[in-house]
């Protein structure tokens, strides 16, 4: 039997972060986001404010989910963790396992993201062999510790104009901003707070996605 890569999906990418979930799981906020319409779910939790047997027990939750949804799966930074419940692919850093390792331990048919801050990071990501990159943090932003300054719209700019792998836009998005980085030509965004902290995440998650797919 053949297999392939997932097609990495336009619209709202969506990434866990129970830090900000107003006291929802992240079981709860995926379940929330599947409803409104997200297409893509990045599980993004660290070690050490979950143990390794709470992160592979919530993955394999929404591993569940996601697959009876149609919804790609992602698991940042654990290429095991993805393995054992057999995501849709990894999401590394640039301070993470390097792209060619992790590709020998997901294997030919995951996808495999990474955050890059700059042109010779996109490049060296095609390079390396990733099948999508984070461009960011386009804006300033407190979700993510020891994150690094914003690379603003510039390098987005040049990311549209001369990087042919997907990717997504992230880093301070808000629904007052989403409008500017859509106009620049990102077809797959990510907010973060703005979702998951959201009172109701899938009505939520339903008006920025078709703010994401609006005519400008």
């Amino acid at each position: 039997m053949k297999h392939s890569k997932p097609l990495f999906p336009a619209g709202i990418y969506g990434i866990t972060a129970e830090k900000f979930s107003a006291g929802r799981t992240n079981i709860e906020v995926a379940q929330q986001m599947i409803r409104g319409g997200i297409r893509l779910i990045q599980y993004r939790e660290k070690r050490p404010h979950k143990s390794f047997a709470e992160m592979l027990a919530e993955c394999r939750a929404i591993r569940a989910m996601t697959r009876d949804a149609g919804v790609l799966f992602i698991v940042n930074d654990y290429p095991d963790i993805a393995q054992l419940v057999d995501a849709d692919g990894v999401h590394v850093g640039q301070d993470d396992f390097p792209v060619p390792e992790v590709r020998r331990l997901i294997g030919p048919h995951k996808l495999i993201g990474l955050s890059t801050h700059g042109p010779e990071q996109a490049a060296a990501a095609l390079a390396a062999g990733a099948d999508y990159i984070g461009v960011g943090p386009i804006f300033s932003t407190q979700t993510k510790e020891d994150v690094c300054a914003p690379v603003g719209l510039g390098y987005l700019e040049h990311v549209v104009r001369s990087c042919p792998l997907p990717f997504v836009a992230i880093g301070g998005i808000k629904e007052h901003n989403l409008h500017e980085v859509v106009a620049r030509g990102a077809k797959t965004v990510c907010l973060v707070t703005e979702i998951v902290g959201a009172t109701d995440i899938a009505a939520t998650a339903r008006r920025l996605q078709a703010a994401c797919s609006a005519p400008l």
